[in-house]
């Protein structure tokens, strides 16, 4: 048995533009019907979905075999809940609300056996194959992805500093929450976050890694790739059930 090669990574590494999908309904049916869809990669949000070990264990398994790299959102950046999720078998991790550079390599660290970390060592688990990757110790750290999330002022003037941790695979920009650091609650959309979010990209673009964010209208969608960003998220699975719903039952007037 072998380690898996984390393609997400690799892509990122090369340059490759990354289309995901946001996985909040907690459902491992709903992730069964994405596997095969054609993202390449699906955020499992354990931050603002009531996900937790159990449920993000079992979207794991129904997304093996599928098109997509499953990536994580923790909670919050902390090396216990890391350590479970890894443990569980998650390569790639976006890890919320990080400020600086000392939060972006704490996060790192607890995705590394020690010396290069802190993860704690278990010998018997799902990452392991249960022990059947013979390796699995000297090689985890290779195979490992940290994805950093940039949504508050501080954060995005430290966006340098927290690029040029070592380990750092990429910056995220949380939409939602920047805005309304930048006193504009909701205003996702408006003329000057637009601007921050290209001047984000372009930032992130000279400090040499790859930025990405949600981006659930099409519009800007496209508009996001077009600024540099490289891994865009097209909505979430509770974003599209309820247009779905909702336009299906509007061509059936009462």
């Amino acid at each position: 048995m072998d380690l898996p090669v984390n393609a997400f990574k690799r892509a990122l590494r090369e340059g490759r533009k990354q289309i995901g999908l946001w996985a909040s309904l907690c459902s491992a049916p709903v992730a069964e019907i994405l596997a095969p869809a054609g993202y390449d990669w699906i955020m499992i949000d354990a931050e603002h979905a009531p996900n937790d070990l159990a449920t993000v264990l079992e979207q794991l398994r129904a997304l093996k075999g599928g098109t997509a790299t499953p990536i994580v959102r923790p909670a919050w950046n902390d090396p216990v809940l890391i350590k479970r999720y890894l443990d569980l078998g998650v390569q790639s991790l976006l890890v919320p609300w990080v400020q600086n550079a000392a939060e972006a390599a704490r996060a790192v660290a607890a995705t590394r056996y020690p010396p290069a970390g802190v993860r704690g060592v278990a010998l018997i688990h799902r990452a392991s194959g249960y022990g059947r990757i013979s390796d699995y110790l000297q090689r985890a750290n290779d195979e490992m992805c940290v994805l950093v999330q940039v949504e508050t002022r501080e954060a995005l003037g430290q966006l340098e500093a927290i690029a040029a941790v070592d380990g750092v695979d990429g910056i995220f920009i949380g939409p939602s929450d920047l805005s309304a650091a930048m006193g504009l609650l909701g205003g996702n959309r408006s003329p000057e976050m637009q601007t921050v979010f290209a001047d984000a990209a372009a930032r992130a673009t000279r400090a040499g890694k790859p930025i990405g964010i949600l981006a659930p209208v099409e519009e800007d969608a496209r508009r996001f790739l077009d600024m540099g960003y490289r891994y865009v998220a097209l909505g979430s699975d509770a974003g599209l059930l309820r247009v779905a719903a909702e336009q299906l039952r509007g061509r059936f007037p009462s």
